[in-house]
């Protein structure tokens, strides 16, 4: 359906909603819960398509989260870094800052932005989730 409640032409490129939609199948995919696979490739394609409609903050953090699963991570904390000053504001900004450097083996990095995700997290399961995550990337410095 477009904006105005209409079913899109064939051919017609997906707008936003769709394009959630086909991100949403892909974490739901069936093959995925039976095997563990997430087919990231086709999330990189699906948050480059999506940022180019919709460039979303949290949009442009999952498209770089995606990115460091599919290529240099980098390459990911570039896409991160670029992002406007707001991004500080965004516990899920820190939450895959942490987690980049974590994979380039930079732990300080990481522990400091789990850290700084943790102080932004209102959800208290999350909160924990990510002092753990500051935790042990501590224990690897």
């Amino acid at each position: 359906m477009t904006s105005h409640g209409h079913a899109a032409r064939p051919g017609e490129a997906p707008g936003r909603f769709q394009l959630e939609a086909a991100i949403q199948a892909v974490h739901c995919d069936c093959d995925r819960a039976r095997t563990g696979v997430t087919d990231w490739p086709a999330l990189r394609t699906l948050y480059t398509a999506l940022i180019a409609v919709a460039p979303s903050l949290g949009g442009r953090i999952a498209h770089a989260a995606v990115t460091a699963r599919t290529g240099p991570a980098d390459q990911a904390l570039e896409l991160l870094e670029a992002l406007p000053p707001e991004r500080e504001r965004f516990q899920p900004y820190h939450a895959t800052r942490g987690d980049l450097p974590a994979r380039l083996g930079r732990h300080e990095d990481a522990a400091a932005a789990y850290a700084k995700a943790a102080a932004l997290a209102t959800d208290p399961a999350v909160r924990v989730f990510l002092e753990r995550r500051a935790g042990s990337a501590k224990c690897r410095t």
